[in-house]
């Protein structure tokens, strides 16, 4: 061989060398790029896992304050019903008392005067009965419908709250 070829292959080795070098540093980035890219996707994930199970547990929160919200409205509408009911017989007792006032106010007489007066008291007393049981309805209508509405606008708002905490 003469000069020129050994030289030529003393270059081809320096060359082929500095490629294999320059092919590992390549394969050491790579790698390295990857292990840093395979951390930080799984610190992503991570993080991602972590927030869904904290959204995860404010909606549970959430769910439970409004089912509490629900049995207490539901509590409260119930405590409205037993007290329209015992004005329901209030009201009753307050209707038999009037009947028996209208019953008792009419006496008959043989005195055309008193019998005039007695149909008039009588008369006045039935007007004074229908108006108490229709007063006695109103109020009884009113105060239900108070009472639903009431329960109605405190759960809405415990339910808004617990929605915005």
């Amino acid at each position: 061989m003469s000069g020129w070829g050994v030289r030529v292959i003393a270059l081809m080795a320096v060359v082929g060398s500095y490629w294999i070098v320059y092919q590992h540093g390549r394969s050491v980035e790579r790698a390295e790029a990857a292990t840093a890219s395979a951390q930080r996707d799984s610190g992503d994930r991570l993080a991602e896992v972590l927030g869904e199970r904290g959204e995860r547990t404010k909606e549970q929160r959430r769910a439970d304050a409004q089912e509490e919200v629900r049995a207490h409205a539901q509590e409260q509408r119930t405590i409205a019903e037993g007290a329209a009911a015992v004005a329901g017989a209030a009201g009753q007792r307050l209707h038999d008392e009037a009947g028996k006032l209208v019953a008792t106010v009419g006496c008959p007489g043989q005195d055309p005067t008193i019998a005039a007066r007695s149909e008039a008291a009588r008369r006045a007393a039935m007007v004074l009965s229908d108006l108490l049981n229709r007063s006695v309805e109103t109020n009884r209508e009113l105060a239900a419908a108070y009472d639903r509405a009431r329960v109605a606008g405190l759960a809405c708002e415990a339910s808004y709250d617990g929605l915005v905490e």
